[in-house]
């Protein structure tokens, strides 16, 4: 089995309304060093050890189902599960 963590984020080219007040609300607690923020996506895949092409599979589920490739990226991480 592995376990895969895929981010999503919006593309640095698209405003992220929802980092703004974020960072806005962020800013009225003194925050102030704070920046910018930008809010994501993150979830966890298991998927059976027997798929042939891992990373084909993958990325068809992140451009299929899991991020709008038109305003967003995505990354992924996987790691094998090992029984115990």
């Amino acid at each position: 089995m592995y376990k895969v963590k895929v981010f999503v984020t919006l593309r640095e080219s698209v405003l992220d309304p929802q980092g703004s007040a974020v960072k806005g609300s962020l800013h009225r607690l003194n925050y102030n060093e704070v920046k910018d923020v930008r809010i994501g996506k993150y979830m966890e895949l298991t998927i059976d050890k027997s798929v042939a092409d891992l990373n084909r599979t993958v990325r068809e589920v992140c451009e299929k189902l899991l991020a709008n490739t038109v305003i967003e990226d995505y990354r992924y991480e996987v790691e094998e599960v090992v029984a115990q």
